[in-house]
């Protein structure tokens, strides 16, 4: 079983037989119904919507009898605004016909990577011999089982204009020192050494979470989970449709990146505001615009 199921509000269907009778639903009465035939085989991607914004889609192939073989499938969760214009990688899993995307965004320092939601269009251009497809921006959401509301930091007006203008000054280092710029290096590394030490001080006598205002960092052995902690900019409630469970949809913002998050009510601890801090681990998943 898919451990985000109860992400889109499946927190009850925990045997085998449940889940398999849910995709074959999802076959067999679909919202969407995407294929591509290829010289040799014909891929078919199945959609279902189970509320605003949040599904499952079943991927598989159509064998030479007309009947579907399932290969794999993803609950997922759309979203409402592109979360990063940086061009995007796109590399197949070596176990089946599905796809992680790759970013370099310059505000977080690392390689940004992500489960693809839409593999139909990566295919099309691929299969059509398009050389190397980039995605040209990405829509990022990501799913959670487990989260925390934390309070915000309390910041005057002219705390919050010069932490963003060290961002700005911090990702045009960021991007100098990628292309080679030797002068660009050593500022980062003197920032790096002068921001441990600040922090070796605070942390005597101040909680981390009031030092550090959001974080946006890898987590556990799977590349596209991540921990993160960002403050909330809005706040949605919808229900599955067909289990009646409420699922809350947190628009977030971390380091510089705004996107959505959902989880389902039971598995969130604390209330969530506007302006208060959400923390936990996403499944970050992307739908990718070629």
């Amino acid at each position: 079983m898919h451990k985000y199921l109860r992400a889109i509000g499946f927190s009850q269907y925990t045997k085998k037989g449940a889940v398999n009778q849910l995709l074959r639903s999802v076959e067999m009465n679909p919202s969407g119904t995407d294929s591509l035939r290829t010289e040799q085989e014909e891929f078919v991607q199945y959609s279902r919507r189970f509320g605003e914004q949040i599904g499952l889609c079943v991927f598989g192939e159509r064998e030479e009898d007309g009947l579907f073989s399932m290969d794999y499938y993803f609950p997922y969760l759309l979203g409402d605004r592109i979360t990063s214009t940086a061009p995007s990688t796109i590399m197949r899993h070596s176990d089946k016909e599905s796809y992680a995307g790759f970013c370099e965004e310059t505000g977080l320092g690392i390689s940004l990577i992500f489960y693809m939601q839409n593999p139909m269009d990566y295919m099309r251009l691929k299969y059509g011999k398009v050389p190397q497809p980039e995605g040209q921006s990405v829509i990022l959401t990501g799913l959670s089982v487990e989260g925390k509301i934390l309070f915000p930091v309390q910041k005057t007006p002219e705390q919050i204009y010069s932490t963003r203008a060290a961002s700005r000054k911090r990702n045009s280092l960021i991007e100098a020192a990628r292309r080679g710029d030797e002068e660009a290096m050593e500022d980062l590394t003197m920032e790096d050494i002068d921001l441990y030490a600040e922090i070796s001080r605070r942390i005597m006598y101040e909680d981390i979470y009031s030092i550090v205002d959001s974080t946006f960092m890898p987590s556990g052995v799977e590349c596209d989970h991540y921990m993160i902690v960002g403050e909330i900019r809005e706040i949605e409630t919808v229900v599955n449709e067909l289990t009646r469970e409420e699922i809350l949809l947190l628009t977030v913002e971390s380091y510089d990146l705004t996107f959505r998050v959902g989880i389902n009510r039971m598995d969130l601890l604390g209330e969530p505001a506007i302006g208060r801090r959400f923390k936990g681990e996403v499944w970050l998943q992307g739908l990718v615009e070629f």
